[in-house]
């Protein structure tokens, strides 16, 4: 699986004009599931992204994680993260899981965030999302449950 962390003051996230997740400080979660990957790649993940120290203690330094200071999270499934631009100019998604895995591994991997005691807001799978958000330092990471 691969996500994009964003940690962030506020994060929202509409579907036709209508608020379906919302958090106040902590993280934007995008999320996607590639081919192959499995419920125990996503419990490794989610138990990593957990206990990853990036946000500031009373000295200003990376020292807590999202649990630490009380935080939320807003995950929101992103299929473009399996983009290939390796040949041409128009990115290619055939990485990523079929729809229905895709989905199944988002559920069981937000389901896996919420069970660590952090509350949890979701986007809608497959939907058109705007997401908003007050990304906070900029602090934005990278992650793959394969590192």
């Amino acid at each position: 699986m691969r996500a994009i962390l964003q940690r962030v003051t506020q994060a929202r996230v509409d579907v036709d004009g209508e608020t379906i997740g919302e958090i106040g400080e902590g993280l934007l979660i995008l999320i996607c599931a590639m081919q192959g990957d499995t419920q125990a790649q996503a419990d490794k993940l989610a138990a990593k992204i957990g206990k990853l120290r990036i946000f500031k203690d009373e000295d200003g330094r990376m020292n807590r994680s999202v649990k630490d200071i009380g935080g939320s999270a807003l995950i929101v499934s992103q299929f473009t993260l399996a983009a290939d631009t390796s040949r041409g100019n128009r990115p290619g998604f055939s990485t990523a899981a079929p729809p229905a895995e895709g989905e199944a591994l988002y559920e069981y991997f937000a389901d896996q965030v919420a069970a660590q005691g952090m509350p949890v807001a979701k986007g809608q799978f497959g939907a058109d999302m705007k997401v908003h958000l007050l990304n906070d330092g900029p602090v934005t990471i990278w992650m793959d449950s394969e590192t």
